[in-house]
């Protein structure tokens, strides 16, 4: 059985685990060409159950366990040592191994990241002179994948009264990468007057955009 943090909690059982890892990797540390544990784990372990043995004894009791504890700290962190720099990534142990051991088995296949899909879009609010806020929302409706949804690119514009104004979010070249749902815009005060044109899409963590939202727009006080 794998834990979530493969060190069992419960000293009894980090025993069981230590005892299992050391017997595993005994047999087998020449195949994985590491060290054997009794170099790195096998005494610290050892003491350990000396410590506890004595803690659990009615002629001694709670004086001894503070040691215990101490010895306990000093057994695990040799264990960790020893499987993060002999086991947990060594391509010669397979999974099946260290399952056995109760060790994380990595998922080593990539994870596909789907398309975007979905519209965005914001409402726009004045936080002061020469600034617009976004505060971006999904469509309702449409559909919603976390991760195909990663962040938002918002790509935006500023158009005098006599520009062509965009028709689309292909128009706006200008764009910028968020995953917060509030973005600040600061222009220049010579752009007060004109209007800034926004268009947002999701993109996912490859960097790849989903569809065009709907063309927002504010007059920049």
């Amino acid at each position: 059985m794998a834990y979530k943090s493969y060190v069992p909690i419960k000293d009894a059982d980090f025993i069981k685990w230590a005892e299992k890892l050391m017997e595993i990797s005994a047999e087998n540390y020449e195949t994985w060409s590491i060290a054997p544990h009794e170099d790195v784990i096998g005494t610290t372990v050892a003491v350990f159950k000396q410590k506890l043995a004595r803690m659990n004894d009615p002629n001694h009791g709670k004086i001894d366990t503070f040691e215990k504890n101490e010895a306990r700290k000093a057994a695990e962190k040799a264990c960790r040592t020893y499987v993060q720099g002999y086991i947990a990534r060594n391509p010669k142990v397979t999974d099946t191994m260290r399952g056995y051991m109760g060790l994380t088995v990595y998922d080593t296949i990539p994870t596909s990241v789907a398309d975007p899909i979905g519209l965005v879009t914001a409402t726009i609010k004045y936080p002061n002179a020469g600034a617009l806020e976004l505060h971006i929302k999904h469509v309702e409706g449409t559909p919603m994948d976390i991760k195909a949804n990663y962040g938002f690119r918002i790509y935006y514009g500023v158009y005098a009264a006599d520009d062509s104004m965009p028709e689309t979010g292909e128009d706006l070249r200008a764009s910028k990468f968020t995953r917060q749902k509030k973005m600040l815009f600061t222009f220049n005060p010579k752009d007060s007057g004109k209007t800034a044109c926004f268009c947002i899409r999701y993109e996912n963590s490859k960097g790849k955009a989903g569809q065009w939202g709907s063309l927002i727009s504010a007059i920049i006080p």
